[in-house]
Parts: structure tokens; C-alpha cells; sequence
């Protein structure tokens, strides 16, 4: 399984195949993900627990658990957690690329 350290706290690859991709994300509290979009894929995200701070282009909204947030192909946006504690979400990535390297960053508090 593939495990990514960020400085926000890190993703877990659970499942991968030709057009998708299937992540675990934790976020550390008080993480904040880069304000990015990508051009080859699409997300949907799924909160398990705690509760994310979600940007999708001009909108912005918190999600619980078993809520969820569909991110268009192109679309620019955000995930956070405010919270004091962790908050994890499983993330699925449709489209025709789906490497670390497709992402185009606008924002980032980590000087990324």
C-alpha cells in the first residue's frame, strides 16, 4: 500500500486501477491542503470522522461524517480541518491520470 507523508498529515492508497484511485486521507488538526485543481482527474470525497472545512471554487462548506463533496475536473478547491482533532475522509479519483504530479497549486501554507 502506498503512504504519503504530508506536512498536513498524510493518504493511504486503498485501492487503484486503470481510470480510478481510492485514497484515505488524514488530516492533522489545524492541516490545511494547498488550494489547488487538476486537469486530468475528479474527486469525491467522503467524510468518516471529525469534520472538514471544504473550498470548491467560490463556495465553501463543512462536511460530518457520511457527508460528501463531489470536486469537478478543473475545479478549484480546498480541504482543512479546524478541529482539535483528526479528521479523516476517503477520497476517489476518477480520469485519465492520476499521479501526484497533476496537482496546480494557488495557495499553500507549507511553501509547497
Amino acid at each position: 500500500m502506498e503512504i504519503g507523508e504530508r506536512p498536513w498529515g498524510k493518504y493511504e492508497v486503498l485501492a487503484e486501477s486503470d481510470g480510478y484511485k481510492v485514497k484515505r486521507i488524514t488530516v492533522l488538526p489545524s492541516g490545511r491542503l494547498s488550494l489547488q485543481s487538476h486537469e486530468h482527474r475528479a474527486e469525491h470525497w467522503v467524510v468518516v470522522t471529525g469534520t472538514a472545512k471544504i473550498t470548491v471554487d467560490d463556495g465553501v462548506s463543512f462536511k460530518q461524517p457520511g457527508e460528501s463533496v463531489y470536486i469537478p475536473l478543473g475545479a478549484i478547491h480546498r480541504l482543512e480541518n479546524e478541529a482539535e482533532e483528526g479528521m479523516v475522509l476517503i477520497e476517489v479519483q476518477t480520469g485519465t491520470y492520476l499521479g501526484e504530479d497533476d496537482i496546480k497549486r494557488y495557495e499553500d501554507i507549507y511553501g509547497r
